[in-house]
Formats: C-alpha cells, sequence, structure tokens
C-alpha cells in the first residue's frame, strides 16, 4: 500500500505517522512545497520576538526523526493536478507520484487584497518562515510598522511586531478587533487594552493604497490618514489550497467537501485540515476551521480511515484562545448565538473582563471569555460535552461567573448517573 500526503504541517505529519503505527508495512509519502522541515505556523511569531531558534518551529525536533519511521519527505515540491484515474499526482517540477490512497492537507495561503502598492519591497504576509526572516530584519525597535488586519492571525502577530520595540499602527476593516472570534464588546476591549499598551489600532478603516516615499512607505487610509511605514504586513484572512483539483472531479465548495471518514466524493482521496470541510460542531452544519488543533484531528482521522480502521469524525468544535499582550481572550462554539437561545453577560470595562454565554435550551452552546483565564477550561468543557445543565442554566443567566461550580455540580450529577463526560 502506497499513501501519499500533499502537505507537510500539522495535518499531513500527524496522518503519516498515524499511518505508520496504523499500517506498519505501509510506504508513505509526504509531499511539502516549502524547502523547509515541516513546520508549525503558529510558533512563527516566537521566531520574531527571538523566543525560539528557526529549529524551534519544527514539527518534530529530533534529527532523522522521519527516516526512523520510515517517512520520505519530500520538500520543495509543488503539486499542479490530481488524476484519480491513473492513481497519480503531477508535480510543477513535472514528476508523477503514484498513491493507492490520497490525503489532501495543502494546508491554505494569504488572501492578497487587492491594493495598489501590495507588490511593493518591504510589504510582507507573515505566513512562512521566509516571511519570519524579512519581518524579523524589518521590525527593529523605532521602526515604523504597520500590520493590516487585526484577526486571529493578525493579533498573534500584532504580539511579537508589537514586543520588537517598533511603533505599530493596525488597521482592521471590521468594527472590532477579531471580528470572527469576539463580539463588540469583547473586540472593543482588547482595541483599548492593545492602545494602552502604546499600540495604535484603527477599526472601520482600509488601506486605499500603499506609496514608496524615498526608502520608506507611506499607507494610505480612507479616513485621511496617512502612515510612515519601514514595513507593512498583511495579515488580512487565508484560502485553502484547492487550485490543483481542478478536473479531478472532487467535490469542493469553499473547502474540499468531506463526509464522517474525511473522504472525498472520489474513492481513495481524503481531505485533512485547512482544506476539509468538515462538520462543524457549534453549527451542525459543515465548515472550514483553520485552527491547528481541527487539522491534527482532522489528520489522524483521515489516516485511520485510510489504513482501514473505520473512524468516525464526530465534529470539530470551534475554539479560540488567544494571548494579547498578556489579555487572554477566547471564544468556543456558537458565540454569537442560536435562533431562540439565551444569553448572558458580564463586563468589568476597567479590568478588562468580560464574559458571555449562549444557550440553547439548558445547554450551554457558546460563550466567549475575555481577562478570566479561570473560566476558559469548564467553559470549553460544558460546551464541548454538551451537558445539560438544568437549574444550573438559570443561575448562570443570573451570574455568568459561576460556570466553574456549574461545571462541577453537572459533572458529579453525570457521575452519579451513571455517565462520564
Amino acid at each position: 500500500m502506497r499513501h501519499l500526503i500533499i502537505g507537510a504541517g500539522p495535518a499531513g505529519i500527524i496522518a503519516a505517522e498515524t499511518l505508520r503505527k496504523a499500517d506498519p508495512n505501509a510506504q508513505i509519502v509526504v509531499i511539502g512545497d516549502e524547502p523547509e522541515e515541516p513546520y508549525s505556523r503558529m510558533a512563527i511569531p516566537y521566531v520574531l520576538i527571538d523566543k525560539v531558534p528557526e529549529e524551534g518551529t519544527h514539527l518534530r525536533k529530533t534529527s532523522g526523526h522521519f527516516a526512523t519511521q520510515d517517512i520520505t519527505v519530500m520538500r520543495g515540491e509543488h503539486v499542479s493536478a490530481v488524476d484519480p484515474q491513473n492513481k497519480e499526482v503531477t508535480l510543477s517540477s513535472g514528476g508523477k507520484q503514484a498513491y493507492d490512497k490520497l490525503l489532501i492537507a495543502s494546508g491554505s495561503r494569504p488572501q492578497a487584497p487587492p491594493i495598489a502598492g501590495m507588490d511593493l519591497p518591504n510589504v510582507h504576509s507573515c505566513w512562512t518562515l521566509e516571511d519570519a526572516r524579512s519581518i524579523h530584519r524589518l521590525s527593529k525597535p523605532g521602526a515604523n510598522v504597520v500590520l493590516m488586519g487585526a484577526g486571529f492571525i493578525g493579533c498573534i502577530i500584532l504580539e511579537a511586531l508589537a514586543l520588537s520595540g517598533a511603533n505599530l499602527t493596525v488597521i482592521e476593516m471590521g468594527n472590532r478587533m477579531v471580528p470572527r472570534m469576539l463580539d463588540q464588546t469583547a473586540g472593543n476591549l482588547l482595541k483599548q487594552w492593545c492602545q494602552s499598551k502604546n499600540v495604535d489600532v484603527h477599526t472601520s478603516t482600509r488601506v486605499n493604497s500603499i506609496i514608496e516615499s524615498g526608502a520608506a512607505l507611506t499607507v494610505t487610509l480612507d479616513n485621511g490618514i496617512a502612515v510612515p511605514a519601514d514595513l507593512v504586513v498583511s495579515a488580512t484572512g487565508v484560502t485553502p489550497n484547492i487550485e490543483f483539483l481542478s478536473g479531478s472531479g472532487v467535490n469542493t465548495n469553499f473547502g474540499i467537501v468531506v463526509d464522517a471518514n474525511m473522504q472525498t466524493n472520489v474513492a481513495d482521496i481524503y481531505a485533512a485540515g485547512d482544506v476539509a470541510e468538515a462538520l462543524d460542531l457549534s453549527t451542525g452544519a459543515a465548515a472550514v476551521q483553520a485552527i491547528q488543533p481541527t487539522a491534527v484531528d482532522h489528520g489522524r482521522l483521515a489516516a485511520l480511515n485510510m489504513a482501514g480502521r473505520t473512524t468516525h469524525h464526530r465534529g470539530s468544535l470551534n475554539m479560540n484562545v488567544l494571548d494579547t499582550l498578556g489579555l487572554i481572550s477566547a471564544s468556543f462554539g456558537a458565540w454569537m448565538g442560536v435562533d431562540g437561545g439565551e444569553t448572558t453577560s458580564l463586563v468589568d470595562n476597567a479590568s478588562y473582563r468580560y464574559i458571555q454565554l449562549q444557550f440553547d435550551g439548558d445547554v450551554l452552546v457558546g460563550g466567549q471569555a475575555l481577562g478570566l483565564t479561570q473560566h476558559v477550561g469548564v467553559l470549553r468543557g460544558l460546551i464541548q460535552t454538551g451537558t445539560h445543565l438544568g437549574d444550573w442554566k438559570d443561575k448562570l443567566l443570573e451570574d455568568p461567573l459561576k460556570l466553574p461550580e456549574a461545571y462541577l455540580a453537572c459533572a458529579h450529577d453525570t457521575i452519579h448517573a451513571g455517565q462520564y463526560l
């Protein structure tokens, strides 16, 4: 059996290692389109602030790890086409690779906004180690840096840029920071927090253009402000890498549509990670979740099914936890609420603390926490288990800070009823 994996990120590597355990005699080949050792993009910000060396981003730190596992990793190779009829993929270098089972874990790439000047020198995404090298060189103390985008990825980069000592200006077109993770109250509290740390944040603002100004750049905004910049970093969203599937017959929507076994509509082809459109527990519908925990889960499940060990995907919880200059924010599940559901919240603006809960009947289905780290674990636990809260639902509506007590009480009642969370 020859297992071929497109993508050397967390989904692809976990899949390869799971396959090796589940199918000891199989041939396993991973195709990565970067020249680097397989690494985690989530660790790149730590490279920018010299907290870890580049090697610290590598998914496996032991020299010769993949050789020991008898896993072949092809680096710097890009797949340009998939041919299910002949069970082979074409590489942009001209070669072909055959497969018996194929996993597509090709990840995503930054979206380039249609703004004049995006192709100028010193305008970079922060997506690859090569990007990190350029940004590290330019984001020095006192440098003027403009960050486009204050979403989840943007805020991870924000912290690294702010800690570099640069003069940082953040531009976000949404009406709050991290608009796909935080509601108006939490997003604006995070904005105020960043401003208190000397980060200039503009929300409900668009970049009109980036203009060369001698050796530097000028970023013009739609509010009439012109911001000088030695470096512009773009973090305006990502899109799945699925273009090479054109003509393959693999069903795609925003991502690659998969079933409960992480298999596509084409026999022997599976998908995992940022490209997979799989069940979202928060909505009950299929969606792409471009987060590392989901990618790892997808990779493991896809590999088990590729090895003939049928394992159903029960859905992934939409979850994000973010540390922005010391302020922890988190959102889980249907944090925006559900039709007919009830909600409660509590805010302490002076202390940058906020909690919001969403209910469907007596089940907690979503929520957010800002500056309340002790509530993050129980918030996730109650949402992910779908625990029926009974009388505790009304108690939480009155005081959402009683989450830990509700969790302990409901866990105790469940165990004594002969069930286990």
